[in-house]
């Protein structure tokens, strides 16, 4: 079984790998970061698959601190989305 939910981390670090190469190319920034949110989200369930193969709480630890500061990214992308500026007058 260890083994299995191994190869399974390393399918998702493959996809991760995937989506690095979108938020390097593009095209648009809504790609980028929805790209960068997969990255995200698939670091988190490599570390999760890895912890529950290698019996390492340690890892569980990590997952839990690259959620929330994927949750911090995100919000942190969608203020400063083009267009959304709260400074500006509205019509």
């Amino acid at each position: 079984m260890t083994e299995f939910l191994l190869a399974a981390a390393l399918l998702v670090l493959v996809t991760v790998l995937g989506g690095l190469v979108r938020v390097l190319r593009g095209p648009a920034d809504a790609d980028r970061i929805m790209a960068a949110q997969l990255l995200g989200t698939g670091g988190i369930a490599a570390l999760l698959l890895a912890g529950v193969a290698m019996a390492a709480p340690a890892l569980f630890d990590l997952a839990l601190i690259l959620a929330v500061l994927a949750a911090f990214a995100s919000v942190a992308m969608a203020r400063l989305a083009p267009g959304d500026d709260p400074r500006e007058p509205g019509p």
